[in-house]
């Protein structure tokens, strides 16, 4: 299974990163009734941070930003069931089949390559404000030198279009 493919259907829900209950069924190659039907004969797998479903204004501004939804999806009266990380590992322990096991590895695998791709994403911003602090006072002084050199500039240019005064040379 193709791990882009896989990174394409987690989506950032409540700043969480989730997969929406018709991806998954897919995946799974079972009816996204049919999963919804196992996660509600086996709600108490699934606490609030393992599943939530999607508030109405939640799938509403997800189906606006996000063009990469099905579009048989996009008009479904109800709400879809987002499932976090742990939610879909839980899923692995009420569909048994082959494919869901197969499935679910390449879903962990999917979500620890974002997570080691957002850790490195803020190693790497953390650094940079690091070194923005650090010599910061000095570009600040390169900025101030410039300013101070544009001016000194305007300066002899003002100069040089003065009337001269006092003694002239050549008849004028």
């Amino acid at each position: 299974m193709q791990l882009q493919a896989i990174q394409n259907r987690i989506y950032d829900v409540r700043g969480l990163k989730v997969m929406l209950d018709f991806d998954l069924a897919e995946l799974y190659e079972v009816e996204n009734r049919a999963l919804k039907q196992a996660v509600k004969r086996n709600i108490d797998r699934f606490p609030n941070d393992f599943l939530f479903q999607l508030t109405k204004k939640e799938w509403q501004e997800l189906i606006t930003n996000c063009d990469k939804l099905p579009e048989g999806v996009k008009f479904s009266p109800a709400t879809p069931f987002a499932f976090t990380e742990q939610g879909v590992s839980m899923l692995s322990s009420i569909l048994k089949s082959k494919k869901a096991i197969q499935v679910n590895i390449a879903v962990m695998r999917a979500f620890v390559f974002i997570r080691q791709y957002a850790l490195s994403h803020k190693e790497l911003s953390d650094k940079l404000k690091e070194l923005e602090t650090r010599y910061n006072k000095q570009f600040k002084d390169v900025g101030e030198a410039l300013n101070y050199l544009l001016q000194k500039d305007k300066e002899v240019e003002t100069f040089k279009k003065r009337r001269r005064i006092g003694f002239k040379s050549g008849g004028k």
